[in-house]
């Protein structure tokens, strides 16, 4: 059963093993210049005072590259969910070969184990190869941008691309066994699969372990102006928001409030109006008494963070196996 299995699925094996070894080349390619062009820019922009420079130049090298790299890991666990999930049982529902499997010594649950086990390893596999390449290439890049919990970063780094590809996985392979059909059960897959990971990343992550909550006087230091118009202080008057300097943390809100803890503030100070400069409204401001209220989780914890979620996936994905178990041995015929 092993033996046929992995003919069944050696193609895609290849495939995926090419497609692995071109990317690893291309990685490795431009990697250790990578290196030497942070060593002489970026690390040494204090002493040269300009690192803001330094680090744009930096982040706009090898750009082919890094989208290259943001796409393949965006669409690697959907694809192996479409391309491996689904057809694995599906086809052999169209094509009616189960039943040949079944007549032979192999049993339901054990045809179904095998091709559980060894696609699903290759898939978990593959998103751990993949993600490791990319996690080491794009290193240096991270330490430059917004953080490594970004929502545009968080997923395609680390140990968290396993879950993904393993939930993918199961997921398309209940679709077939549900649907019965390849096609429409490829298209399912991709709806759910995207439809969970929105969900999870907007609404669930941030909440996987309490939120730090910081609350001290305003830091004039964190006020920015953002815009200019509006009612509060006639047309054009001056906007003040908060820019929390908390380097690679994860910002869930950022609110001003009076001494009193009301969010309120009422009018804004006659010095923020049209006709006034930003630093007269600034003195203005503190002389307002106000605090800040910041909710965010550390940078310091994108690996519980990682821990957490491939955790859920995977319970998600064996949840999934063991119903495809179950369904196959008492449901399908």
């Amino acid at each position: 059963m092993i033996w046929l299995t992995w003919r069944q699925f050696r193609a895609p094996a290849v495939a995926a093993a090419g497609a692995l070894a071109a990317l690893a080349v291309a990685l490795a390619v431009t990697g250790p210049q990578l290196v030497h062009l942070y060593d002489t820019t970026v690390a040494t922009c204090q002493a040269q005072h300009d690192c803001q420079t330094a680090t744009n130049v930096f982040g706009s090298q090898d750009n082919l590259l890094q989208d290259l790299v943001r796409f393949v890991m965006l669409v690697a666990p959907a694809l192996i969910g479409i391309f491996w999930g689904a057809p694995l049982i599906a086809r052999e529902l169209e094509a009616g070969t189960q039943r040949l499997a079944w007549t032979q010594s192999v049993t339901r649950g054990r045809w179904l184990a095998v091709k559980l086990g060894l696609v699903g390893l290759a898939s978990m596999a593959t998103a751990g190869l993949l993600s490791l390449m990319v996690t080491w290439w794009s290193s240096l890049f991270d330490r430059i941008g917004a953080g490594r919990l970004d929502l545009s970063i968080f997923g395609q780094r680390g140990i968290a691309p396993v879950g993904y590809a393993a939930f993918a996985f199961a997921l398309g392979v209940t679709a077939g066994m549900l649907i019965r059909r390849t096609v429409p059960a490829m298209a399912v897959t991709l709806a759910v699969f995207a439809a969970v990971q929105a969900a999870f990343a907007l609404r669930v992550r941030f909440h996987l372990m309490p939120p730090v909550r910081l609350a001290s006087a305003l830091n004039m230091g964190w006020v920015t102006q953002t815009g200019a118009g509006g009612p509060a202080g006639g047309p054009g008057a001056m906007f003040v928001g908060i820019s929390p300097n908390l380097p690679g943390a994860w910002i869930g809100s950022s609110q001003v409030t009076t001494a009193a803890g009301q969010t309120n503030l009422g009018p804004v100070p006659p010095a923020c109006g049209p006709n006034t400069g930003y630093n007269e409204c600034i003195v203005a401001i503190s002389r307002m008494h106000l605090r800040q209220v910041v909710i965010y989780q550390p940078g310091s914890r994108f690996w519980a963070f990682q821990w957490y979620e491939t955790a859920i996936y995977l319970a998600l994905a064996a949840a999934l196996a063991g119903f495809c178990v179950w369904w196959v041995r008492r449901r399908l015929s």
